[in-house]
């Protein structure tokens, strides 16, 4: 496999390039002839069990601080996972006035991209500012679509086992309206370059389940991945965790896996495969799992329970998270944390 080429160093604008200019300074990725794209429905069986990975890792700023290492992807791929879901936050890297993302951090999405195919895990490129969008989406909406018009025509060539998501947990003040709109905006974007690019989208609301509903898809488009999110009951997986104000000060909150706990997955997820029979799309299960401040043995039941009852229905998923928090390895012990492990990938 040859490396990736630099981005290039021409300045872009912010909305007025034609597709030709970006197409002329976007790099070629030669990964060889790749096999024709398969359905939407082969490609999430290609997703299969996945991780969130280097969201909130320094690497962004400075590859030399990295917590994530190159050998974490083999590590990933041997312990039995497909996929990985790079968590990307450009926004604050990207310049002021042209919203050009920097060579530096492309080399590090670069990196990311080409250790997990050398791996043979599947990458999704994951649009991760939902907080900024949510919070001003007028503001953020051609930073949002800039990021598009430069990462689309990037990855023209990658095989059809990398993806895109347009954007994870839109939410706040990008109502479902108005993410209907933006979506067909971006995938419009996509499409430009991308034409057979599986492209994974999910509704508003946090990409809850009971948002599906409302999404608006392009029944033209059918390499769509349509995904949705499970946190229930947030008083479980968010206990402890300081930016849920609900839920900060809760402890010792067990989720015992019967009765209702068991129940109330059960129907959500019915709820979710509904939806998909009837508008005939597959679904990826794109964040889960619980804070590592709840109880262990809870943390384990309620991992096993939410990955089973996913893969019943067929759906693919990506854990959240590798490091940092909801941890499935510990970077600074360089182990696994196993009772996690073994709750995803059943020995």
């Amino acid at each position: 496999m040859s490396k990736i080429t630099s981005f290039g160093t021409g300045r872009l604008a912010r909305a007025a390039l034609a597709c030709g200019a970006l197409l002329a300074i976007a790099p070629r990725l030669s990964y060889g002839q790749d096999t024709p794209v398969p359905d939407a429905f082969a490609q999430n069986k290609v997703l299969g069990r996945g991780v969130n990975i280097i969201g909130y890792d320094p690497i962004w700023g400075d590859m030399g601080k990295a917590r994530f290492k190159a050998e974490y992807f083999k590590a990933l791929k041997d312990a039995g996972f497909d996929s990985v879901r790079i968590v990307l936050q450009p926004f604050k890297y990207m310049d002021e006035g042209s919203d050009k993302l920097p060579g530096s951090w492309l080399k590090v999405l670069d990196w990311a991209v080409e250790g997990s195919q050398q791996a043979g895990l599947a990458a999704i490129l994951d649009f991760h500012e939902f907080t900024n969008m949510g919070r001003d989406p007028e503001k953020y909406h051609g930073r949002f679509l800039e990021f598009w018009r430069q990462v689309a025509p990037r990855y023209r060539h990658a095989p059809s086992s990398v993806m895109f998501e347009l954007m994870n947990e839109p939410s706040g003040k990008l109502t479902p309206e108005m993410w209907n709109r933006y979506l067909l905006e971006a995938l419009a974007i996509v499409r430009q370059t991308n034409p057979t690019r599986t492209v994974i989208i999910g509704p508003a609301r946090w990409n809850g389940i009971g948002a599906l509903k409302e999404l608006e898809l392009p029944e033209n488009d059918r390499n769509i991945i349509v995904t949705v999110h499970y946190y229930t009951p947030m008083e479980f997986t968010h206990q402890g965790a300081a930016w849920s104000p609900e839920n900060k000060d809760r402890k010792d909150v067990q989720w015992l896996g019967t009765g209702e706990n068991a129940g109330r997955i059960a129907g959500d997820f019915a709820q979710a495969q509904a939806w998909a029979l009837v508008h005939n799309r597959p679904i990826f299960l794109g964040e889960f799992g619980a804070y590592d401040k709840a109880p262990m043995e809870s943390r384990v039941r309620y991992t096993a329970a939410v990955a089973r009852a996913a893969e019943a229905l067929g759906w693919s998923w990506a854990y959240w998270q590798f490091d940092s928090d909801f941890i499935l390895y510990d970077v600074d012990k360089d182990e696994w944390v196993k009772p996690i492990l073994e709750a995803l990938i059943p020995r």
